[in-house]
């Protein structure tokens, strides 16, 4: 067991804060009459019943030594693998999506779980000896290790923790993977948001155009002409794409979602009604709230999933300005925290892993909070530490333990 001096006490001191933010938040978004303080009958019961199992989990994880996680990273990943099989049988489906075992009351979701777990498997399989990511065969097993759980979670489907997978592809870049992908991804992005912005017909016309313009004015010169076919045609091929994916793949409620955000409808009581009354709620709260449990929003319970998708809305309205940019530091600080921390790792393994916290923590609270601002469409992602939800919450503190096991041995290079 390792001193105290060498844990990064500040980190779990940012996380326990965000967790009582939640808990303080949680409470007042379901506050009623008589509310029975400990109640497992209520979110705020259970919740803090959640909070429990995680300061038991998290020094539980600093029990094993660090290597044991290492050696037995695979077979874990394998286990949660068959969960994620098994839940697309055996599951309950919650909202349309199949992704929750039940026992004895309480759910459980494996997609939760599989984040850290894939971290742990790919920091394994990255840290190899023999793992050089510019070989095509560590790209291909690398992308395949993100892949196999991020596809059994779109089946289910639940696209939105299937969209936080894509994080790990960051990390792939991070440690190396060649800049060629992140650009396709990048163009990819711009084109798609673009096709569902201007149509079909109007990207083909303005890509046909501004490709003529190339060899009209000689531009091509810098890139082989055989290398600029190859881009027109890709991007004519994905706008195609991008078109029949968008309106015959996607469900309405999705393209709803994605026409709203981008500001093509206008449907504050449909789709957009979610986006619309947390609006009001950051509008209500001004700049120092409405106070605690006096959120006119929050109270008359016209947010939906205001206690955990949408508990930001909770926090804009009663503390204010102030209160979100509180938590929104206390996020930054220990994003900051960690990522100074890990530069300092000497051992590969452990920078990888640390890499896939500092990632998953950044995407979830970048997603949940232009989500409940009304810059991303509604994918149903928390807030980490701090939405309802013991899955999450527990699946974050293992997350998070498994980075504070790591740092305080940064020291020892096997």
């Amino acid at each position: 067991m390792n001193s105290i001096k060498n844990y990064d006490i500040v980190s779990c001191l940012l996380v326990l804060s965000l967790m009582i933010i939640g808990l303080v938040n949680i409470y007042s978004s379901t506050y009623f009459n008589e509310m029975n303080f400990f109640s497992l009958d209520n979110f705020f019961g259970k919740q803090l019943f959640f909070f429990s199992i995680c300061i038991f989990t998290f020094f539980l994880c600093m029990i094993p030594d660090i290597k044991i996680y290492f050696k037995y990273g695979s077979i874990i990943y394998l286990l949660m693998v068959f969960l994620l099989i098994g839940v697309l049988f055996f599951g309950n489906e919650v909202n349309g999506s199949r992704s929750w075992f039940s026992i004895a009351g309480f759910s459980f979701q494996p997609s939760e779980f599989m984040k850290p777990v894939t971290a742990l498997a790919l920091a394994k399989f990255l840290s190899n000896i023999h793992s050089d990511i510019k070989k095509l065969s560590i790209q291909f097993y690398s992308f395949l290790i993100i892949s196999i759980p991020l596809i059994l979670i779109v089946l289910q489907p639940d696209p939105g923790t299937a969209l936080i997978f894509l994080g790990f592809y960051l990390v792939l870049h991070i440690v190396g993977l060649p800049s060629i992908y992140m650009n396709i991804f990048s163009t990819s992005i711009f084109l798609f948001l673009l096709t569902i912005l201007f149509g079909k017909t109007n990207m083909l016309i303005f890509l046909s155009g501004l490709f003529a313009l190339f060899f009209v004015y000689k531009l091509y010169n810098a890139l082989s002409k055989t290398r600029l076919v190859y881009y027109a045609i890709s991007s004519i091929v994905f706008i195609l794409c991008v078109d029949f994916i968008f309106n015959n793949i996607f469900e309405q409620r999705h393209r709803d979602r994605f026409n709203v955000v981008l500001g093509l409808d206008d449907d504050l009581k449909g789709i957009g009604y979610n986006t619309n009354q947390s609006q009001l709620a950051f509008k209500s709260g001004g700049i120092l709230g409405e106070g605690f449990l006096k959120g006119s929003q929050t109270k008359g319970d016209f947010i939906p999933e205001q206690h955990s998708d949408y508990i930001f809305a909770t926090i804009g309205e009663e503390w204010g300005f102030i209160g979100s940019l509180v938590t929104i530091i206390i996020f930054s600080l220990l994003l900051l925290r960690i990522i100074e921390r890990t530069s300092s790792q000497r051992n590969l393994f452990h920078k990888i892993y640390s890499y896939c916290v500092i990632t998953l923590i950044l995407f979830h609270f970048a997603v949940n909070i232009s989500m409940v601002i009304g810059i991303f469409p509604s994918v149903g992602i928390p807030l980490p530490y701090i939405s309802y939800g013991g899955s999450s919450m527990l699946a974050f503190t293992i997350l998070f333990a498994g980075y504070i096991k790591i740092d305080s041995n940064k020291k020892e290079k096997w």
